[in-house]
């Protein structure tokens, strides 16, 4: 029988030796041995490293403000909630306690448990006040006046001011509104904490993919998921911030049994069975079990939009534009016109061509300096959507530049460029039939600002069998990526020539193209 694993995958390492002096996780043990409760290794583990505290003088505060936990479903995950619910509320006497979770009734939920708990320990169901279980409502007060509460996950969570959030679910929240009204309760607050459960997410997890970033490019991005933040201009990362994610490694089968135990710490503990997984590997759909039982992100839950593998086929992390070749930049903005993005195409000596992401930043007003600087060296071929997308005027206004050349994709060529790329990009895969497509080939780096879009843009059918990607539904910016298609568009367009290839009707002459 194998066992689930007592350590993360990743996580974040202490400051410090941990001792009892520095971290309030012992207490916390201690505090579930006092009212007889048996913790699991993962839970000891969890506590011990999660509730790091620093000194300042004769105050102390939590070394993390921010505790992010990704584990595999029915692992023991709410009862750990309801463990530390207990320890702040009669243990360190925390004024308020907040749970929430997008489905409301998920809060409910561990706000019972912990009731119920707390009935079943006579030493603390003597200090209940009052329970309130009115309608849209779950609140616990104890002789102390201090409280737990439960609020919905909206932005009417403000105007309280909380020392422990327990937000679940935190892959359910698909938009910052409920993050920033929630999470801001603890700002008046010097030694509060916050921790958010959740399995892996998916393309439309916003925040916890967010705060999963950070926390990777604090440990040193083990999944080379966060190593384009600070080199195309992303935040900076949050040291505030633990991550601890129990997961399997990335691209592992679906029965590899080490990968099981990394993702469900609760293994062979008497909870989470090998057979019990066995038959969820049988039944699920690959993406359900692999985002449910071995935590591990799945960015294919929507379509791909060119064939499979072809993207990964083009990487090359030697690929390169030689210095005779003709450059052709490309920019595009993303939909709400936080982030601009440049790319650049170009033929590599073998007759393909090479895309790549050269500069992307937050805002406007950087990218008309960048092609100003540059420009003066000798004229730069801009390309970009002509019409109806956001960077267009901002890239009207950069064609006035001296020695910018306009070079516009609209009209038939949007959706012909668009063509040309798609056959590029899938030119390494083969047919149904198993005959190579061949054609040329577009490489490029491993860049995750392409890799992310080139998986889960979203493409809209305009008609008569073409499509054009979509920024609307694309859970990712695909700005960085349409840069390149631009890019590429004008570098492979059709140079056409205005010559009559037919008799005029006023003329005795007649005049034909070259063939």
């Amino acid at each position: 029988m194998i066992k689930g694993k007592t350590e993360p995958r990743i996580w974040t390492k202490p400051l410090q030796e941990l001792t009892p002096e520095n971290t309030l996780g012992y207490a916390f043990c201690d505090f579930c041995d006092m009212i007889g409760v048996d913790l699991l290794p993962w839970q000891k583990w969890l506590a011990v490293h999660a509730l790091e505290i620093v000194h300042k003088g004769e105050q102390w505060q939590f070394r993390y403000r921010y505790v992010i936990i990704l584990i595999a479903r029915q692992n023991g995950k709410t009862f750990f909630e309801v463990m530390l619910n207990l320890f702040f509320l009669f243990g360190l006497k925390s004024h308020l306690i907040l749970g929430t979770a997008q489905n409301l009734d998920t809060a409910t939920e561990t706000f019972e448990d912990t009731i119920t708990q707390i009935e079943n320990t006579p030493e603390l169901a003597s200090m209940i006040q009052k329970i309130n279980r009115g309608t849209g409502k779950r609140e616990l007060v104890i002789d102390s006046g201090d409280r737990y509460k439960v609020v919905a996950a909206t932005r009417k969570a403000r105007g309280l001011s909380s020392d422990l959030i327990l937000m679940d679910e935190l892959r359910e929240q698909t938009n910052w509104e409920a993050w920033g009204a929630i999470s801001k309760t603890m700002m008046a607050r010097p030694t509060a904490i916050l921790f958010g459960f959740s399995n892996a997410g998916d393309v439309n997890s916003v925040v916890l993919r967010h705060l999963r970033m950070q926390g990777h490019a604090m440990c040193g991005d083990p999944d080379g998921i966060a190593d384009s933040r600070k080199s195309l201009g992303g935040e900076d990362i949050d040291e505030s911030l633990g991550i601890f994610e129990w997961s399997g490694e990335p691209n592992c089968a679906l029965d590899d049994r080490e990968a099981w135990a990394q993702a469900n710490p609760s293994l062979g503990y008497g909870f989470m069975t090998e057979r019990a997984l066995q038959s969820a590997m049988i039944t699920d759909p690959e993406p359900i079990f692999r985002t449910e039982c071995i935590s591990q992100w799945v960015e294919t839950l929507l379509p791909e939009p060119f064939p499979v593998n072809a993207w990964e086929s083009g990487i090359d992390e030697d690929s390169m534009i030689p210095g005779e070749s003709e450059l052709y930049y490309g920019i595009d903005m993303s939909q709400d016109r936080t982030w601009c993005s440049i790319g650049v195409c170009g033929m590599r000596e073998d007759g393909n061509y090479h895309i790549e992401v050269i500069a992307r930043r937050v805002g406007t007003e950087w990218a008309i300096d960048w092609f100003r600087n540059r420009a003066n060296k000798g004229t730069m071929n801009l390309a970009f959507q002509g019409r109806g997308a956001p960077v267009s005027g901002l890239a009207e206004q950069i064609c006035t530049l001296p020695h910018v050349k306009r070079c516009a994709i609209e009209g038939p060529e949007l959706t012909n460029g668009w063509d040309r790329f798609w056959d590029g990009v899938a030119a390494f895969t083969p047919y149904e039939d198993g005959e190579m497509r061949g054609g040329v080939k577009i490489y490029h780096l491993p860049q995750p600002v392409l890799d992310a879009p080139a998986k889960t843009m979203q493409l809209r059918n305009i008609g008569n069998g073409q499509s054009l990607p979509d920024r609307v539904k694309s859970p990712d910016d695909i700005s960085p990526l349409f840069a390149c298609v631009m890019a590429f568009s004008a570098a492979t367009a059709i140079k056409q020539e205005s010559k009559k290839i037919y008799a005029s009707a006023y003329s005795s002459s007649y005049s034909f193209a070259s063939i």
